[in-house]
């Protein structure tokens, strides 16, 4: 058995996850100052009800935009700029990103008095943010993917989702802190710029760490930098095993740029499903709008906040489950438990919300629900889609993959409200029937996944690029690997 240098896989899978923290936190942190937001750029305009709603929507969510630009923008970068290179950009983004929205108003006019006037440049930043974001998003499990040994690589990329739902953990606290600073004259002129300016120290520990890993030995080996793939390599296991593993990724890599389709549609379009899937079960409808669904089951206030809490315990704890087992049980199963779990939950619920019975029922469901997904759905699709794209459309095609599931990300958040808002829906199943439709998706990602999604678990990288179909490019490979058997023979 190949030795292997645990200690060293462990931090540089820490350092990637930083990309996972920052995407939990920038995704979170904007929760807090939604109010303080609204009082300093969107009310004075003194709009009218719709108008302002739907502008404090855009403003809000502007972020997703970013995370959809991010996706496509990582798909170039991961090819051209190296997965190294394009976590450091994303770094830089997540750092400009929130002390520009912390001050938006620097370069333009004065700090604080800018008000409306400063609404597109708050906005432009808040962007620029999601786009850090979306390419972390993709880069970090990807880094991750490339530097483990397939015997943990599930359990490693998976640490990805518990570093992502730790930061959205952490910010909250720190906006509880900040918030408790002054009263809501000062929240609403100065303490959300501190919520927001918080980021900047993640993004820089994030930077500076960064500089100081390598990068990975499928991209060295892309870009003909094999000395110093077999260097990095040299350092995570021993000679032997570093010079074989070096070997598979050269022979995978004889076509270092193949056209997107090379190894049939197959693999592009299970990444993408995979993608949508995560997100039609409907888990960001039920973490943006916790507060609200626990509101629509009659909890107050406080109450609504202590059980989003609860909410965020059971994330973190079945992430962790997941992590233990992935490697285990392997990524197909987890899916199905994981996705018939959420089937029955978000069933149950929406029968609950129909016959006026919610209550401690409906939190057990939520609660099951989130269990279900954070086993499954959460990291298990990053840890796949990690895996299953052959080295050489990986950049593109999980660029691709990732930037579908930022879209359906906001077609599922839109969406929600337009739902629960409706007042003929209510009359006739009160706030139940997005639940059920959640449910149904459910239930089609689970079938989806039985059917059509291979199991990748203890496979290498370069093993699991031999499952798919024989296009041009998987026909050049294995015609670049028998060639020295050919030439020997003749010899």
């Amino acid at each position: 058995m190949a030795k292997v240098n645990t200690s060293l896989i462990v931090a540089l899978t820490f350092v990637a996850t930083l990309g996972g923290l920052l995407f939990g936190y920038d995704t979170a942190v904007i929760s807090g100052a939604v109010g303080s937001i609204d009082a300093y750029f969107i009310n004075p305009l003194g709009w009218a009800e719709t108008a302002r709603n739907t502008l404090s929507g855009w403003t809000i969510s502007s972020a997703l935009v970013g995370c959809l630009i991010g996706g496509l923008v990582a798909a170039w970068t991961s090819v051209h700029l190296g997965r190294k290179g394009s976590l450091i950009l994303a770094a830089l983004l997540f750092l400009i990103g929130s002390l520009g929205s912390a001050v938006p108003e620097l370069g333009f006019g004065p700090i604080g008095q800018m008000g409306p006037n400063a609404l597109w440049q708050f906005i432009f930043y808040r962007v620029l943010g999601g786009i850090g974001v979306g390419v972390a998003s993709m880069l970090s499990p990807m880094y991750i993917a490339e530097i483990s040994p397939s015997a943990i690589r599930g359990r490693l990329v998976s640490f990805n989702q518990l570093a992502i739902v730790g930061g959205m953990l952490i910010v909250y606290f720190v906006n509880l802190v900040i918030e408790r600073q002054g009263d809501i004259a000062w929240l609403n002129a100065t303490g959300w710029r501190y919520m927001l300016a918080s980021e900047a120290i993640p993004s820089l520990l994030f930077l500076l760490l960064l500089l100081m890993v390598p990068d990975t030995p499928r991209w060295l080996v892309m870009r003909g930098r094999s000395d110093e793939a077999l260097a990095t390599l040299r350092r995570i296991t021993d000679e032997s095993e570093a010079r074989s593993i070096l070997a598979d990724i050269e022979r995978t890599l004889k076509v270092k740029d193949a056209p997107l389709f090379s190894f049939g549609a197959a693999v592009i379009v299970i990444g993408i499903m995979l993608s949508v899937f995560q997100q039609l079960v409907g888990i960001n409808a039920v973490l943006y709008y916790a507060p609200l669904m626990f509101s629509n089951m009659g909890a107050g206030t406080d109450s609504s906040y202590l059980q989003t809490i609860i909410v965020g315990a059971a994330n973190m704890l079945f992430t962790i489950i997941a992590i233990l087992t992935v490697d285990k049980l392997g990524r197909k199963p987890l899916l199905i438990i994981g996705a018939l779990i959420m089937a029955v939950a978000m069933i149950v619920l929406g029968f609950l919300f129909n016959a006026h019975a919610v209550g401690l029922g409906a939190l057990v469901a939520v609660v099951a629900y989130i269990a279900g997904f954070a086993l499954s759905w959460g990291p298990v699709v990053w840890v796949l889609l990690s895996e299953i794209f052959p080295n050489s459309i990986k950049g593109w095609a999980m660029g691709i993959a990732v930037a579908m599931q930022w879209f359906a990300n906001l077609v599922v958040s839109t969406t929600f409200k337009i739902m629960d808002g409706n007042s003929v829906l209510n009359a006739m199943f009160n706030h139940g029937f997005a639940y059920w439709l959640y449910g149904a998706f459910s239930l089609l990602a689970a079938v989806f996944v039985l059917w059509y999604v291979p199991e990748t678990k203890g496979r290498s990288l370069e093993a699991i690029q031999d499952l798919w179909g024989k296009g041009k490019a998987h026909d050049a490979v294995l015609a670049a690997h028998a060639a020295p058997a050919v030439q020997t023979a003749h010899e």
